[in-house]
């Protein structure tokens, strides 16, 4: 998604940013922002996590019906 940005235009939307936010309210941002990625991330390992113990108990109990 952001490959294609390049240089130029990360410096474009920092100008921007620092235009539209102001200096001392841009690094309040960028804190939030991260914060917000942050249990992003952790949010979707959790599900990914549950989803993988509940195919491994699945398997584990078709499996357990056929050695039977």
């Amino acid at each position: 998604m952001f490959s294609n940005i390049g240089v130029p235009g990360l410096i474009l939307i920092l100008v921007l940013a620092l235009i539209i936010f102001g200096p001392k309210k841009l690094p309040e941002v960028g804190r939030a922002v991260g914060q917000t990625l942050k249990e992003f991330k952790k949010s979707a390992r959790e599900l990914t996590s549950d989803a993988i113990d509940d195919v491994k108990k699945e398997t584990k109990d078709v499996s357990d019906t056929f050695t039977k």
